[in-house]
């Protein structure tokens, strides 16, 4: 549940998923954990920015689960890749999403492609900056766990 709600909260941040799939997923998990204070904050809270803020500032970052977190966080960034044509704007969001991770998966992979995805797109070549976004959001999927 933390490693989802973060995933929502960062990519909330950058509108890489709409605010009513967040909303929705929060009430789903409220749902099934009513007795969770957090989930009842979240919950209450109307402002986005002050929700992703209390997640953000809430999580036990040393006992978040980073497979866990790296496979939803995927999925989502596939779903947004595969749905946004431009990929000079969704390379850039992937670099500021990779800033706004915790710092202490930022070098690992998959995570780590994310900071230099765009970089091929200085040259003009967007089929490389496409293979590496496909291969890192396939990270999982090929069994490197």
């Amino acid at each position: 549940m933390t490693e989802e709600l973060l995933v929502f909260a960062l990519l909330l941040c950058e509108e890489m998923v709409p605010e009513d799939e967040y909303q929705k997923r929060l009430d789903e998990l409220f749902m099934n954990y009513p007795e969770n204070d957090d989930l009842l904050y979240l919950e209450w809270e109307t402002d986005r920015e002050r929700a992703v803020m209390y997640i953000r500032t809430h999580i036990d970052y040393s006992a978040l689960d980073c497979e866990r977190f790296g496979r939803i966080l995927m999925e989502k960034i596939k779903v947004y890749y595969e749905t946004h044509s431009d990929i000079n704007c969704t390379a850039c969001r992937m670099y500021s999403l990779w800033e706004s991770l915790p710092g202490n998966i930022q070098d690992k992979e998959p995570f780590f492609a994310l900071s230099y995805a765009d970089d091929p797109l200085s040259w003009g070549d967007e089929e490389q900056t496409r293979n590496i976004l496909e291969n890192m959001v396939n990270y999982y999927k090929r069994g490197n766990d």
